[in-house]
């Protein structure tokens, strides 16, 4: 059932593009922030993960100050396959691996992270290889394959929503690549300790969609900024803008621009998707791309 439409009122977007990039960076493939209101959009390219994470923080606190309603969407994925989550935390539910990773899970100031390691660790309790693969370091990481394993038996190369946000010239990749190339597993095991640590600390003010009512203050959800990736060529090719920077813009500014009715229409469950979560707008690009006119 759709959300009520009182529900999807929102002063503020924001779209994250996040990145698990070793080291600083700025330009294509690092971090960016946008965030529209009703007046404009504006775009930030933050060098590191921790200075992200602090730049969300003061942004929730802001609108929570101002007691505006402010929805922020990550290009990451909110859950894993179905499976997969129980056998490490003992729950069929997303958030308990969101705060399995927020306890293991370490990330500098300079951008320095174990993920990979932590990867390991979720391989070991499967059979095999484990579902994770992928090094870009040339230092081998004991546990995480190089090469793509075969997977174990009983869990899905994707989700189900990775497939309904499927469209021509793109696909999401599965969350258990971590390098190479439109590898995002490092994305998910880096992101969400940091959306889990925003969750604790606006501990009451935060729900995160689909495992949670959106009625909250500040709402999470799962984007996938390619559905825009027709108007995403064109705007580069006028503006010059680097790709991560193009989606975030266009995708924040379509989300803000539909009418509660239209946001509630994204919101809509197909079914209930406890462990692997949704993507906000899987299947309904043609609403967005109708909203950037």
């Amino acid at each position: 059932m759709p959300q009520r439409s009182t529900a999807m009122i929102f002063e503020r977007t924001a779209i994250l593009d996040w990145s698990a990039a070793k080291g600083p960076r700025r330009g294509k493939d690092s971090i960016w922030l946008a965030i529209a209101t009703a007046q404009s959009c504006r775009a930030q390219n933050i060098p590191t993960r921790a200075e992200a994470e602090a730049a969300l923080t003061q942004l929730i606190a802001e609108s929570l100050s101002k007691t505006q309603r402010l929805l922020i969407g990550a290009d990451f994925a909110f859950g894993a396959p179905q499976g997969f989550i129980p056998r490490l935390t003992g729950r069929a539910e997303a958030l308990s691996w969101w705060g399995w990773l927020a306890q293991r899970v370490t990330d500098t100031p300079g951008n320095h992270s174990n993920y990979r390691q932590i990867a390991a660790q979720m391989n070991s309790a499967f059979p095999g290889d484990g579902p994770f693969w992928g090094n870009g370091e040339k230092v081998e990481t004991p546990g995480l394959p190089r090469l793509k394993p075969p997977l174990p038996l009983g869990l899905a190369l994707h989700r189900a929503t990775d497939l309904a946000a499927r469209a021509p010239g793109s696909a999401p990749k599965p969350i258990w690549q971590l390098a190479g190339a439109g590898a995002v597993g490092a994305q998910v095991l880096t992101g969400l300790p940091m959306l889990e640590r925003l969750r604790q600390r606006f501990a009451g003010q935060i729900s995160v969609w689909p495992f949670q009512a959106p009625t909250t203050p500040i709402v999470l959800a799962e984007v996938y900024p390619s559905l825009l990736s027709d108007a995403v060529r064109r705007h580069c090719a006028a503006t010059g803008q680097v790709p991560d920077e193009a989606q975030v813009r266009l995708l924040a500014t379509a989300l803000h621009r539909l009418s509660p009715d239209q946001r509630a229409q994204l919101f809509a469950l197909p079914h209930p998707v406890p462990e692997e979560g949704w993507i906000l707008g899987a299947g309904q690009g043609a609403l967005l791309q109708t909203a950037l006119g």
